[in-house]
């Protein structure tokens, strides 16, 4: 008589010529003893096969990748897929196919480990590995107003608000980065992205946007071959709305600002801009003192702030276009330097001609008006000057034409 011990021992064996993915098979530790059947009876059970994804000893595996378990001719029992003593969740399904549902790691070796019955409830223990892509760099997100602030989620922002995704390291794989962030508006608008440089995209409408807009903005980085070794970090989502349309249009010509709420003006304020010219700095580079035409957006608010001629390489005080002076009431318009701000001491000149060294002067009054009333993301346009705005001088979206966007 063959015992019933040496039945599974044999069986086992077969299974484990079997078993998939590479995929090594353990027997039982002991087997409970019973008196055997007829000869019929004893024969084997149907082998169970394991079926694993990823493929035993594969490497570089997305860590989007979800972990399949399947056993043909048997069962699962139970499934563990872990590194390091943490454990990726799963859940097996009604058609006896395994899933994880928790998220794989960068640049880890997992362990799967099922446990499947054959049609005699015969259980074996099948056991595999496979590694995770190991990055170079992770880059992570942040989403910004402007180079020099992060938006807000939930804040309220101006019509000219583009949406600015910040990369924390430069992106090679751009239209796979571009699959990843999506835009959703209400009501729904056309938009595209634009890179501005390697680690910055931004997307925008063809025109200003309308007011009440709501913008929601996710970026399913996580897993993604930003290219060059460079893999994304975690996901990342904001939301934002538009306020009412506020712009403010600055002629260098009439030395006239009219400013549009909601298309409306409401208000004409007397200006002086940039006197025009330019000069010398003390690396030698050239300086000039026209403000730039073209769609400029808000980007910050100060109650005061320092201005001094040296930041662009004026630095001697002798020279008439030296100053070093904190001025009041400040919205920023670009980075080089260009402002809304109050000039009390340049009344005169207000609605008359042009003499500032590039900022709008406005007088006391305007200018307390303005501050209150403009916010981060409205419009100032700068018109009639030689000099045009820039793309990367500020939030230079709007400089570009819809067709070349």
């Amino acid at each position: 008589m063959i015992s019933r011990r040496k039945l599974i021992a044999t069986g086992l064996g077969v299974t484990a010529g079997l078993v998939t993915a590479g995929c090594s098979q353990k027997s039982p530790s002991s087997a409970a003893w019973s008196q055997p059947g007829p000869a019929a009876a004893n024969a084997p059970a149907p082998k169970v096969r394991v079926t694993v994804t990823p493929a035993a000893d594969a490497t570089k595996v997305s860590p989007l990748e979800h972990v399949v378990v399947a056993a043909e001719g048997g069962t699962i029992k139970g499934v563990s897929v872990a590194t390091g003593g943490k454990s990726v969740a799963g859940k097996l399904g009604d058609d006896q196919i395994w899933r994880s549902t928790g998220k794989l790691a960068y640049g880890k070796t997992y362990t799967v480990t099922v446990t499947a019955a054959d049609s005699a409830g015969t259980v074996t223990e099948h056991r595999c590995t496979f590694s995770t892509v190991k990055p170079s760099g992770v880059a992570g997100v942040t989403f910004q107003a402007n180079a020099l602030t992060a938006l807000r989620a939930g804040g309220t922002y101006g019509v000219g608000q583009p949406v600015m995704v910040n990369f924390s390291k430069p992106v090679k794989n751009r239209a796979e980065a571009e699959k990843a962030m999506l835009v959703q508006t209400t009501p729904a608008v056309e938009g595209r992205w634009r890179w501005i440089d390697s680690r910055n995209a931004h997307w925008r409408p063809a025109k200003y946007w309308t007011p009440g807009t709501k913008i929601s903005v996710k970026v399913n980085l996580f897993g993604q071959n930003l290219g060059q070794g460079v893999y994304g970090g975690s996901n990342a989502s904001t939301d934002f709305t538009i306020g009412p349309s506020r712009i403010a249009i600055a002629d260098a010509r009439t030395h006239r600002m009219k400013v549009y709420i909601d298309g409306k003006v409401v208000r004409d304020i007397p200006i002086s801009m940039g006197k025009g010219g330019t000069t010398t700095g003390a690396n030698g580079e050239t300086v000039s003192y026209w403000t730039r035409s073209g769609p400029h957006v808000v980007m910050t608010r100060e109650p005061s702030h320092r201005m001094t001629s040296a930041s662009y390489g004026v630095t001697d005080p002798k020279d008439p276009n030296y100053y070093d002076e904190v001025i009041q009431l400040c919205l920023r318009i670009s980075y080089s330097g260009e402002f809304v701000h109050m000039a009390d001491w340049n009344i005169g000149a207000q609605g008359n001609q042009n003499t500032s060294h590039g900022c709008i002067n406005v007088g006391p009054a305007h200018a307390r008006w303005f501050y209150d009333t403009f916010r981060l993301g409205d419009v100032v346009d700068v018109r009639n000057t030689p000099r045009a705005m820039t793309l990367t001088d500020g939030v230079g979206d709007w400089t570009i034409p819809w067709d070349k966007w």
